[in-house]
């Protein structure tokens, strides 16, 4: 079959997160995405259980991109990468929205994790305005 990586979108913010998995369906419709943001009460910060439960409701052996937005999120991340222990699941070092915009659309072309990471990767030097 296709290749097909989910992504997951760690934010602080419930909201932001939902924000950003919201524009990149708009792009991919057909792509696993999913928000993982906000602590279990639904107030500000970041829940590594929320990080888990994400990962695993979008993992296939295509694996996972894990986007994460600053500071105690990424220690989440990091925190749920090494108790999930899966292949095939990365955190991806890239902007929150522009990344996950990038990395939906390049998942619904069927690319790898190693490819759909390295054009996340480089949304970080794309300019807005010539």
């Amino acid at each position: 079959g296709i290749f097909m990586v989910g992504i997951v979108v760690a934010s602080h913010s419930r909201s932001l997160a939902e924000g950003v998995v919201e524009v990149a369906k708009m792009m991919a419709p057909e792509v696993p995405i999913i928000a993982a943001g906000g602590m279990d009460d639904g107030s500000m910060g970041t829940s590594c259980r929320k990080i888990i439960g994400a990962v695993k409701e979008v993992y296939s052996d295509d694996g996972v991109a894990l986007i994460a937005d600053i500071g105690s999120s990424i220690l989440s991340a990091e925190m749920a990468v090494e108790i999930l222990k899966r292949p095939n699941l990365k955190i991806v070092d890239c902007p929150l929205v522009e990344g996950a915009v990038i990395a939906a659309v390049e998942a619904k072309l069927g690319k790898s994790l190693e490819e759909i990471e390295t054009s996340a990767i480089r949304s970080r030097t794309i300019r807005k305005l010539a």
